[in-house]
């Protein structure tokens, strides 16, 4: 499994265990992302996500060391540890920030429809992103999930994205990956059509 560190990026999903969903109705989505910012906020700033009925997809940055300790006490327990230790113990704490959020969401949403059992698959799955063909692609690719799964036929009308607020959000990276905001959009648009060319993407981003 990918070890979570510090100032690195990376590619967060998970699915619903079997045919279950993960959002059955509308006020699912906004109370999943109210116990995100609890959990993972402290630890991590997220540059892209995708909510989708069954999975979700989360493109976030690891805060570096400064920040963690800052933000977050139990980061202030690795001060006399060598650096392997401190490594491993940064990536078990983070491991556990996620692991302790989904745990919150499916206490939560097992209460409210009387279910049991695990909600999301085991693990969650993270993929390290080293480069920035890798980024630009998994931002393109988790903002055109939606319309790939065939939950809407538009960008914009699919609400549980950070599509239409990314460019405001984080326009440096606009800058460096895109060039301008109509390269952003033309780009997604132009994705949209090539689904062959859109399967060779996902698979090189799920099987990195």
């Amino acid at each position: 499994m990918e070890a979570l560190e510090t100032g690195q990026y990376y590619h967060i999903y998970n699915h619903a265990n079997g045919d279950d969903n993960l959002f059955r109705e509308a006020k699912n989505y906004p109370f999943f992302l109210q116990k995100y910012q609890q959990h993972i906020n402290p630890i991590a700033k997220t540059i892209a996500w995708c909510l989708m009925p069954n999975h979700f997809h989360l493109l976030v940055k690891i805060k570096d060391e400064v920040a963690l300790k800052q933000d977050f006490p139990k980061f202030k327990t690795v001060e006399n540890l060598t650096n392997e230790e401190r490594q491993l113990k940064f990536s078990n704490l983070l491991s556990k920030q996620f692991s302790n959020f989904f745990s919150s969401y499916s206490q939560s949403f097992n209460k409210v429809y009387q279910r049991r059992g695990s909600l999301f698959l085991k693990n969650f799955k993270r993929k390290l992103i080293d480069n920035e063909a890798y980024l630009h692609q998994l931002i393109i690719y988790i903002h055109t999930n939606p319309i790939k799964h065939g939950f809407t036929s538009h960008l914009l009308d699919w609400e549980w994205t950070s599509y239409s607020t990314f460019n405001q959000n984080y326009p440096l990276l606009i800058t460096e990956l895109f060039g301008e905001e109509n390269n952003y959009h033309q780009i997604h648009l132009e994705k949209l059509k090539y689904f062959k060319e859109y399967a060779k993407i996902e698979e090189h981003i799920l099987n990195a």
